[in-house]
C-alpha cells in the first residue's frame, strides 16, 4: 500500500490537474505553445497582442504552467513587465499536452464534469475516458527520466480531473457515510441508476479505492483515505464551470461569466459546492485559533469583546466553532446568561447566508445573519449601530479566507508601493500590476483598521507562492490550483510577506504569539493572524 505521504501527494497532483488540463489544452489548440517554443522568450504584452488575448488571464494561466515547471516566469514590478521563457522541460511537456485533449474537450463540450448529479447520462460520457485511463495505468513511466517524470505528472493531472468531480459529488450526497465506509454494498443500495453507478465504482476499483466481489464493493484503505478527504477537492471542483469556459475567459468577453443565471445562481462557480468544500477544508485550521479565543474570553468581562462578527460566514462553521469554544472552555461561557454573546454572521452571497442560518438554527445558536460587503465596513458599522445598538469596534472581527475575495476597486494612488510579489492578478480579464494590487490591499485594510484596533482582526488567509518554489515541490502544495481558480475569478491572493507588509503600513501587526502558517515551509499557502494596532 502507498504511504500516507504518497496519497496526500496524489490529492495535490489531482488539484493541479483540475486547473492544468483545460489550460494546457486550450493553449495548445490555439497555437500558443508552438509560439512559445519557437520564440523561447516573450513578454505577456507581446503574446497578448499577437493572439488577441485578455492579458490578465493569460498571465494567470502561463504562471500556472510555470508553477508546474513547464515554463519560467519572471516579473519586474518596477518596469511592470512580465517575461515568459522556455526551459529544459518545456519542449518535452508541450509535446505531451495532446494527452489532455480528449478530457478537456469533454469538459468544454458537455456537462459531464459540471453536472450536480451523477447519472447515466454523465457516466455514459465519462465511461470512454475511464477505459482509456485504465490502459494508462498499465503503463509505468520511467521516473528516472525527465520525460517519464513529466508523463507521470500529466497522468496524475488527468486522473485528478476524472476523479475529483465524482468524489465531491459522492461526498455531498452521502456515500461517505459511516455505513458505506465500513461495510460492503452493491451499486443498487446507493444509487437509483445502479448500472451507471457500477461503471464508476469499477473505475475506482481499478484505481485501488475499492475491492469488488460478486457485485459487492468495499472501500480499501486507499479509498477510505480519499473518501475522508473529499472536501479537500470541493473548492477547486466548484470552479469547473469557469474552467469549462476558459476560451471565453482568454479570448472573449469575461464579463459573461461573472453574471447571475436566470435561477439566481452564479455562472462561474458552483457556490453550494464551494461552501461545502470550504467548510470541510477550513476545519483543519479552526483548532489553531482556539488559543486566541480562550485568552480573550478568559479576561475580566470589562476587557472582553461584546461579541463576534464573522465576515464572510460561508456555512457558519467558523462561527459555530468559536461559540462552542467560548461556551465550553472560557469564563465567559459560564456567565452567558448575564453577559450574552452577540454573534453576527455576515456574507455577500445569499446562498451562504441561507446555509449559515440553517446550520446555526440546527446547532441551537442564536445569531444575526445579515448581508454585508467586506469592502464597506462603514456601512456595516452603521447598520449594526442603527438596528442593534452595537458598536462594531466592540466586537472581535473574524474571517476565514475572505480578504483576497474583496470586490476590486482601483486604488486612489499607489502609495509609493513597489511590490515584491510574483503573483498574477486580473480584473475582468485586464492585467493588474502587483503594485496596484498591494495599493488596493492597503486601502482595503485601512478601511478596517479603526474598527479592529481594540480587540483585533482574527483571520485565516490564503496566499500565493513563487512559481519557482511551487515547481520544486510538486505534490506538496495546492498552490497551482488556488492560483488558477482565484486568479481567473478576480481574487487577490498575495504572498504572506506582502500581506504582512501592507497590514503594517496601515498600523496593524500580527501578534507573533499566534501567527502560524501552513505548512510551516517556504511554500505555505495559508496563514493565521491576530492583527492589532
Amino acid at each position: 500500500m502507498k504511504t500516507t505521504h504518497e496519497l496526500r501527494e496524489s490529492i495535490f497532483r489531482h488539484l493541479d490537474g483540475i486547473a492544468i488540463v483545460p489550460i494546457a489544452a486550450i493553449l495548445k489548440e490555439k497555437g500558443i505553445t508552438d509560439y512559445l517554443n519557437k520564440f523561447s522568450k516573450v513578454t505577456i504584452k507581446e503574446l497578448s497582442d499577437e493572439f488577441k488575448i485578455n492579458d490578465g488571464y493569460l498571465n494567470v494561466v502561463l504562471r500556472a504552467l510555470a508553477s508546474q515547471g513547464f515554463l519560467d516566469y519572471e516579473v519586474d514590478n518596477v518596469k511592470n513587465e512580465i517575461t515568459i521563457s522556455i526551459n529544459d522541460t518545456t519542449a518535452i511537456a508541450f509535446s505531451q499536452f495532446h494527452h489532455y485533449e480528449e478530457v478537456a474537450k469533454t469538459l468544454f463540450l458537455t456537462d459531464a464534469f459540471t453536472a450536480n448529479v451523477i447519472n447515466s447520462h454523465s457516466i455514459s460520457i465519462l465511461s470512454p475516458l475511464f477505459e482509456k485511463y485504465k490502459k494508462t495505468l498499465q503503463l509505468q513511466p520511467d521516473l528516472n527520466t525527465t520525460s517519464g517524470q513529466i508523463q507521470f505528472q500529466i497522468n496524475k493531472h488527468i486522473e485528478g480531473i476524472l476523479v475529483a468531480p465524482l468524489i465531491v459529488n459522492l461526498g455531498m450526497t452521502g456515500m461517505f457515510h459511516k455505513y458505506f465506509m465500513e461495510t460492503s454494498f452493491s451499486a443498487d443500495e446507493f444509487h437509483k441508476e445502479p448500472e451507471a453507478f457500477a461503471i464508476m465504482l469499477d473505475f475506482f476499483t481499478d484505481l485501488g479505492w475499492f475491492t469488488e466481489k460478486k457485485g459487492k464493493y468495499q472501500f480499501t484503505e486507499v479509498g477510505l483515505f480519499f473518501a475522508k478527504r473529499a472536501s479537500a477537492y470541493g473548492v477547486t471542483v466548484s470552479y469547473l464551470p469557469m474552467l469549462k469556459n476558459i476560451e471565453t475567459l482568454l479570448f472573449g468577453n469575461p464579463n459573461k461569466l461573472r453574471g447571475i443565471a436566470v435561477n439566481e445562481t452564479e455562472i462561474h462557480v458552483n457556490r453550494e459546492m464551494n461552501v461545502w468544500g470550504s467548510g470541510g477544508a477550513h476545519t483543519t485550521y479552526f483548532k489553531v485559533i482556539d488559543e486566541i479565543i480562550i485568552e480573550l474570553f478568559n479576561k475580566p468581562i470589562a476587557e472582553q469583546p461584546k461579541g463576534i462578527l464573522d465576515m464572510g460566514c460561508g456555512n457558519g462553521a467558523f462561527l459555530q466553532h468559536i461559540f462552542n469554544v467560548i461556551e465550553r472552555q472560557t469564563l465567559r461561557g459560564k456567565i452567558l446568561e448575564e453577559y450574552p454573546l452577540f454573534l453576527v454572521g455576515v456574507d455577500y452571497n445569499q446562498v451562504a447566508l441561507k446555509v449559515t442560518r440553517a446550520n446555526l438554527i440546527k446547532a441551537d445558536i442564536w445569531a444575526k445573519v445579515i448581508w454585508g460587503d467586506i469592502g464597506n465596513p462603514d456601512l456595516l458599522a452603521q447598520e449594526l449601530e442603527e438596528n442593534y445598538a452595537i458598536d462594531l469596534k466592540e466586537l472581535l472581527n473574524v474571517r476565514t479566507f475572505l480578504d483576497h475575495n474583496r470586490i476590486w476597486s482601483a486604488p486612489e494612488n499607489f502609495h509609493e508601493i513597489i511590490s515584491q510579489s510574483t503573483g498574477a492578478f486580473a480584473h475582468r480579464g485586464k492585467l493588474l500590476s502587483n503594485n496596484e494590487v498591494e495599493a488596493n490591499l492597503f486601502e482595503h485594510l485601512g478601511k478596517w483598521a479603526k474598527y479592529v484596533h481594540k480587540f483585533g482582526l482574527l483571520l485565516i488567509e490564503l496566499h500565493t507562492v513563487n512559481p519557482k518554489i511551487v515547481a520544486k515541490n510538486i505534490g506538496n502544495s495546492p498552490a497551482t490550483a488556488y492560483d488558477v481558480t482565484h486568479g481567473l475569478s478576480d481574487q487577490y491572493i498575495v504572498e504572506i510577506e506582502g500581506f504582512l507588509k501592507v497590514a503594517k503600513m496601515v498600523g496593524l501587526e500580527s501578534d507573533p504569539r499566534f501567527f502560524q502558517k501552513f505548512p510551516d515551509t517556504d511554500y505555505a499557502t495559508v496563514s493565521i493572524h491576530l492583527l492589532k494596532g
